[in-house]
């Protein structure tokens, strides 16, 4: 008897249905789900939101944020957007809009309405990197510290199935700059996973 659980893949009309959502019908630019899926896919980037760029392109990560993910884990473009290895499910598959402060907080009737059904469906799963508060929120629960800085630095406790990382958002270069320990400790081990899932 195998040890692996079988490939249970979603079924098309969530995917579908999921696409199609217009829950939240008032939106800045209104509703554009972006994700990418495959329940062959080995690594979950669960993020915040698509910005406004991943939001008129259709892509999700097609900005400068999504540059220096791909620099942190040292893949190509067509690796990255290859979804039998990365599934990118946010935490809101539609751009917020933005406030004083930055682009708004994902909506949270969408992970309300879609994300256990589709995590359900990913049983390959090896990694998965948890970049932002509100995914924190979600996939860390009561392990979270009471800052983002405090639950990355604790990276080794949820290694090497779950990593927490910071938003990789050009706001954030203060915070890299601020805590050097992230890209000469957590990036290269990083990479070296993701390098091993790939082969």
């Amino acid at each position: 008897m195998s040890a692996h659980p079988p490939i249970i893949s979603p079924p098309a009309d969530l995917l579908s249905s999921v696409r199609a959502c217009r829950i939240c019908e008032d939106l800045p630019l209104g509703p554009n789900p972006i994700f990418q899926y495959s329940a062959d896919a080995k690594i979950l980037i669960a993020g915040q939101a698509p910005g406004r760029k991943a939001h008129e392109k259709g892509i999700p990560f097609s900005d400068p944020s999504g540059v220096r993910l791909r620099q942190w884990l040292g893949v190509t473009d067509d690796e990255f957007y290859d979804p039998s290895l990365f599934a990118i499910v946010p935490m809101g598959f539609c751009y917020p809009g933005t406030g004083t402060g930055g682009d708004l907080p994902p909506r949270p009737e969408c992970a309300e309405a879609w994300r256990d059904k589709l995590l359900d469906g990913l049983p390959n799963l090896s990694l998965v990197l948890v970049i932002g508060q509100y995914a924190m929120d979600w996939h860390l629960k009561g392990q979270k510290q009471k800052t983002l800085t405090g639950t990355v630095k604790l990276w080794r406790d949820f290694w090497p199935d779950v990593l927490p990382l910071p938003h990789p958002s050009p706001r954030n270069l203060r915070w890299f700059k601020q805590n050097p320990f992230f890209e000469e400790e957590i990036i290269p081990v990083l990479q070296k996973r993701v390098l091993d899932l790939k082969t």
